[in-house]
């Protein structure tokens, strides 16, 4: 596995869904450059964790829109699965319409770069990268095939970034939108702590 963060984001071109369900053949990651990009990984469509993990995102679409945010999910399943599984009602293990894209990794060549093959099943674990305007990578989490996100915990990272760009504070341990940052400096560090050790 690869340590990506504070890397160039690895681009690709691949077949996809859209939001609108509409069939492409070249979306490329890098024509997104100039927003923040979250791209997550998982392994199969009509599966078991991965319908809870696609719903848990599409609920909050409008939190990461209102972020900014460009919302992509990546799996190894052709588009045409990609479409069956979006146009199956969730009673009956699809997951409906939803409002992100979905990309096709039928090659395994997007898992492979973002360097999260799963060492046995030739599927992609559960890998989620948040990708600033300028296409590095600011945060990556990788989780086995068993263990499903928490989508809020993105969320918190991408208030935490933006948090960092506007105001050159740095952000402490288990901090959300709202919270002190530091100031970079001893001085900063020992106000923040005198105010906040005890709740850390």
């Amino acid at each position: 596995m690869s340590v990506l963060v504070t890397k160039q984001a690895p681009d690709f071109t691949s077949t996809a869904v859209l939001a609108s369900g509409s069939i492409v053949d070249n979306f490329q990651l890098s024509s997104l450059k100039g927003n923040k990009i979250v791209i997550f990984f998982y392994p199969l469509d009509f599966s078991f964790v991965c319908p809870s993990e696609i719903l848990a995102h599409n609920s909050r679409v409008g939190e990461f829109k209102e972020r900014s945010v460009e919302l992509i999910g990546i799996s190894i399943d052709s588009q045409y699965t990609h479409s069956a599984w979006r146009n199956t009602a969730i009673n009956n293990g699809g997951i409906g319409v939803i409002d992100f894209t979905l990309v096709s990794d039928v090659d395994h060549s997007i898992m492979e770069s973002y360097g999260i093959v799963h060492p046995k099943n030739s599927v992609a674990l559960r890998g989620s990268f948040l990708i600033d305007e300028d296409f590095i990578i600011r945060h990556q989490v990788v989780n086995d095939l068993q263990l499903g996100r928490n989508v809020d915990e993105m969320l918190r990272m991408v208030d935490a970034l933006d948090f960092n760009t506007q105001s050159g504070e740095v952000c402490p341990a288990g901090w959300k939108k709202g919270d002190d940052g530091i100031e970079r400096s001893p001085e900063g560090i020992a106000a923040y702590l005198s105010k906040n050790a005890d709740s850390l």
